[in-house]
Formats: structure tokens, C-alpha cells, sequence
């Protein structure tokens, strides 16, 4: 019997910020999503790298585990596999944060699980961002509501990974890059002898396509 999708909520007060509310006034957002058993403290160490003109903020996941918090429960295959009711649950979570965020054009870019969480927002409400950058990451299978309108707007994409990313296994790479192919403006980058991990040259490409589509 499988088990029910959670119904998942963000602890406001755990978010990251590179910029105080005042200074945040009408500049573009950047959303940051760890990866699985990490924390908001993780990616927001490479905020030195990207670009000045988004605020960045930096996302808890819901789900306590081990030192840190996941996206998707480890009770319903946590890694590369989740279910898809698991995947939009972590997803409402975070578009119900955004609600609470005043209206300005927002990019997002996520590690690993939270890489998968970056193109799954993009796949419930395409409308409602401007990029993504997944690193490292996957696709949840099965379809959603918003996938032909995803396809139809070509949101672009960074994809990153590395030749010895042992972490996600080669079905999952295979599927991810022929779905995001047909569904986004696609920039894959490949990173000989990198790991599951973010190198140097990949942020320095990060941070180009990031400042490329900025709305401007």
C-alpha cells in the first residue's frame, strides 16, 4: 500500500537572505533548493559566486533527515526515484512560501533533490518563473498539468553534471536529458572528472547564464 502524499510547509524563519527586506525592493529573486539531507546553509555558500542583482533566499526543506532535511520522504524511494504526488508536495510547499513574497521576477536553482524540486515548480507553475539552474539532479517521472505549457514557453535551463556523478544512476540522467530537451530552452553543461558536487568552471558558467537571463 503506498503511503499518502504530506502535506508539507516551509519554516519561514529558517529562509536565508543575501539582503535585508528593505534592500530587496524591486530586484529579481533567486530561489536556492539543497539537496537531500543538507540545509539552507549549504548552497548559500556559493552566493559569493552569482551574480549581485538578485536577492537570493535560500529554502529549508520540510522533511527532517539525518544531519539535515529532504524534499521528498525516504520512505517513498528519496533519491532519484520519488513518487510524483511526493515531488508536488514538496512543491506546494514552496509556491505557498512564494505566495507570501511580494510579485517580482524569480529564477531558481537547486542541487541534487533540490535540483529535481527546481524543474518540478517549473513543471506546476510555469508562469510563475523566469529559469532555472539544476545541478547534479534528475526529473521526477510521470506528467503534470504544466507540462505542455513549460514546452510551450521554453523556460531556459542550465543543466550540470559531472562524468563521475555516481549518485544519479544513467536512467536517470538519460531521462532527464531527453525530457528537459523537449520541454525547455536548454543549456547542458558536462564536467569532466566532477563529482556529485558543484566545481569552479561550473560556477563561473552558473553565474553567466544566470546574469544572461535576468529580466531585465
Amino acid at each position: 500500500m503506498p503511503f499518502p502524499a504530506p502535506e508539507l510547509h516551509l519554516d519561514h524563519e529558517a529562509v536565508l537572505w543575501s539582503a535585508g527586506e528593505t534592500d530587496r525592493v524591486g530586484r529579481p529573486r533567486l530561489i536556492l533548493l539543497h539537496g537531500y539531507a543538507s540545509d539552507e546553509a549549504d548552497l548559500f555558500g556559493i552566493s559569493a559566486y552569482l551574480p549581485l542583482e538578485p536577492v537570493i533566499a535560500s529554502l529549508r526543506a520540510p522533511i527532517p533527515e539525518g544531519p539535515g532535511f529532504a524534499w521528498f520522504s525516504r520512505f517513498t524511494n528519496i533519491s532519484v526515484d520519488p513518487l510524483a504526488a511526493n515531488a508536488d508536495a514538496a512543491a506546494r510547499a514552496v509556491l505557498d512560501w512564494l505566495d507570501a513574497q511580494p510579485d517580482v521576477p524569480t529564477g531558481l536553482l537547486g542541487f541534487s533533490q533540490g535540483g529535481a524540486l527546481a524543474i518540478q515548480l517549473m513543471r506546476l507553475a510555469p508562469e510563475r518563473f523566469d529559469f532555472a539552474v539544476t545541478l547534479s539532479a534528475f526529473v521526477v517521472q510521470g506528467a503534470e498539468d504544466g507540462d505542455t505549457a513549460l514546452a510551450d514557453r521554453r523556460l531556459p535551463v542550465f543543466w550540470g553534471r559531472g562524468t563521475h556523478d555516481d549518485t544519479i544512476p544513467a536512467a536517470g540522467v538519460a531521462r532527464a536529458a531527453a525530457w528537459l530537451a523537449a520541454h525547455t530552452d536548454l543549456d547542458a553543461r558536462i564536467y569532466e572528472g566532477l563529482g556529485h558536487g558543484i566545481s569552479p568552471l561550473e560556477l563561473g558558467d552558473i553565474s553567466s547564464f544566470i546574469r544572461a537571463h535576468l529580466p531585465r
